[in-house]
């Protein structure tokens, strides 16, 4: 199961940082995202984390959205900088397991002044 925290209100400019605990499985074996929908839209990747630490981002947040993972406290964090209008949508944490694809519950996060 995926528990994510820290979505809400920031004004554009601000930053926020979510978090998603993993609450049982070999956390660090696992890739692990962060996705978001906004409304109308389709789901779109954010970035990628892997076991070995490598990481990677959608040009649209690239070298404003941090992800970083804590092996020990089976967290993985979305730190968001620089947030714009755009950047409004529920963020979802991700497990992907071959055929299978675990989703936390998402979490709320609007940019607006």
């Amino acid at each position: 199961q995926l528990v994510e925290s820290g979505g809400g209100l920031v004004q554009p400019g601000g930053s926020l940082t979510l978090s998603c605990v993993l609450n049982e499985g070999f956390f660090s074996t696992f890739n692990m995202n962060w996705y978001r929908q906004a409304p109308g839209k389709e789901r779109e990747l954010v970035a990628h984390s892997s076991p070995g630490g490598s990481t990677s981002y959608s040009d649209l947040v690239k070298g404003r959205f941090t992800i970083s993972r804590d092996n020990f406290k089976k967290t993985i964090h979305l730190q968001m900088d620089s947030l714009r209008p755009d950047d409004t949508a529920v963020y979802y944490c991700n497990l992907p397991l071959g055929s299978v694809s675990i989703w936390g519950q998402g979490t709320q996060v609007t940019v607006s002044s």
